[in-house]
């Protein structure tokens, strides 16, 4: 999408670092929240035994995918809303932000059907029986905060388009405080309540995506600068060309991410066939990438948010200066993330594992070039993300989902099972193929939209 652009541009680099970093760190505080939280679900989970440790692990991860992938469409209503914002066209940002709502729960319905048959697709998929059957309570209860959890991620993006982010941690710190102490007591049995096991986790985890999506919602009610907006008025008139609209863009976003999270889950199968001792170093490195990762995913938000608005200005100088500017921070960002974890290597991995036990050497072994692998791609994985938020902000949605399965699946997957089985590499050779292909994509998705946002020729 081109438009021409406005000269002079209407903020200069220091006013967009600061209307940036308002939006970007209170995004990527909730996210590293919510992936914080997975962390603590972990440990509960393994004190309810190592079967229902590795059923409760897979059942999260399934339904975390398809959250994600779902939420690709919804992910549609941050840069509509925030060109109509940057236009000042009140009436479209209403219409969005009512037929996203819509969407939420059409969508939540086939989420809810398909999570409810997940322990079946399990036992298809040859996971173990015991390990299925232990999958179903976990599946049954949280099928219920599907449509919240859409519903959060939708009024995130909406509030983010509004550059009115700032609330964003607090719930999500609310709703992390909340599922902890659900788990525990609907886990556990604690303070009265019964003990449900993973069934009480999975309830425990629905409730709190109904807990933030109502704190969330109550919020855009109430503030004075996002009350002007009434979505809710009219809120019975469906509108199927603007909800095809949103599908259009947020079928190609879905994609994406479908096809980012299946590179890092078939890298993970591949470890897997390599061994125990290879998956476990595995895990070890990722789950560490996957928490610093989530700073750059909440950027991205932002830079959807920044460069939405002034391509809803008419002015293009703007977008690629708002691009540019979240590129860079991110990439200030993970270079440090990045010295830090090359100087702490051995103390990440003792995070997870007792270096001082024999029996956790060979592990170790493995998982500090892994590590160090990891730790070089940081810069090239946030970047790439932010870029991408940048094209979304452009609604340049098609090409990146195209060249994101060249990228990550044509480059990454191929390269890493030549140097992890070809060459013998084994799991370092497998990070390193998944990190040429995010670095693939990074470089492509940056000249992309350096090309959709230069000047023009007169």
């Amino acid at each position: 999408m081109r438009i021409q652009e406005k000269s002079p541009a209407s903020a200069n680099i220091g006013s967009e670092v600061q209307a940036f970093l308002a939006l970007a760190v209170p995004l990527a505080a909730a996210q590293v929240a919510q992936a914080a939280v997975g962390f603590v679900d972990t440990l509960m989970m393994g004190r309810l035994g190592a079967e229902t440790l590795a059923a409760g692990g897979l059942a999260a991860m399934c339904f975390q995918f398809l959250i994600a992938v779902v939420g690709g469409f919804v992910m549609a209503v941050g840069p509509l809303v925030a060109e109509a914002f940057g236009a000042g066209h009140r009436e479209h940002v209403e219409a969005i932000a009512r037929q996203g709502l819509w969407l939420s729960l059409g969508l939540s319905l086939p989420l809810m059907a398909a999570l409810s048959q997940m322990d079946g697709v399990l036992r298809f998929l040859g996971q173990p029986e015991a390990i299925a059957a232990l999958t179903a309570p976990y599946f049954h209860w949280i099928l219920w905060g599907a449509f919240p959890a859409l519903g959060f991620a939708l009024l995130r993006g909406y509030a983010s388009a509004l550059s009115q982010a700032q609330v964003v941690i607090v719930i999500v710190l609310a709703g992390t405080a909340f599922n902890i102490a659900g788990n525990y007591a609907l886990g556990f049995g604690k303070w009265g309540f019964p003990a449900m096991g993973l069934g009480g986790l999975g309830l425990a985890s629905g409730l709190s995506y109904w807990l933030m999506a109502g704190l969330f919602l109550l919020y855009t009610l109430r503030h004075p600068q996002l009350q002007v907006y009434r979505f809710w008025r009219g809120w019975h008139r469906v509108q199927p060309r603007l909800i095809g609209r949103l599908l259009g863009i947020g079928g190609a976003i879905a994609v994406t991410i479908a096809l980012e999270f299946g590179l890092f889950a078939v890298v993970t199968f591949l470890m897997g066939i390599l061994g125990p001792e290879v998956l476990a170093a595995h895990q070890t490195v990722y789950q560490t990438i996957y928490l610093i990762f989530m700073v750059p995913l909440g950027m991205s938000y932002a830079a959807t948010a920044r460069v939405g608005q002034a391509l809803g200005q008419g002015d293009m100088a703007q977008a690629r200066r708002a691009g540019y500017v979240a590129m860079a921070i991110a990439a200030a960002f993970m270079l440090l993330a990045a010295v830090g974890l090359l100087v702490f290597r051995q103390s990440i991995v003792g995070l997870y594992l007792d270096l001082s036990d024999p029996a956790n050497a060979p592990v170790v072994a493995l998982a500090m070039p892994m590590l160090l692998v990891a730790a070089l791609a940081e810069l090239t994985d946030g970047v790439q993300r932010v870029a991408t938020g940048a094209l979304y902000g452009l609604q340049d949605t098609r090409a990146p989902m195209v060249l994101s399965g060249l990228a990550f699946w044509g480059v990454g997957i191929t390269t890493g099972y030549l140097l992890g089985f070809g060459l013998g590499l084994g799991g370092v050779g497998l990070w390193i193929g998944q990190s040429i292909g995010v670095a693939t994509a990074g470089i492509i998705f940056v000249a992309r939209f350096h090309r959709l946002t230069r000047p023009r020729q007169p």
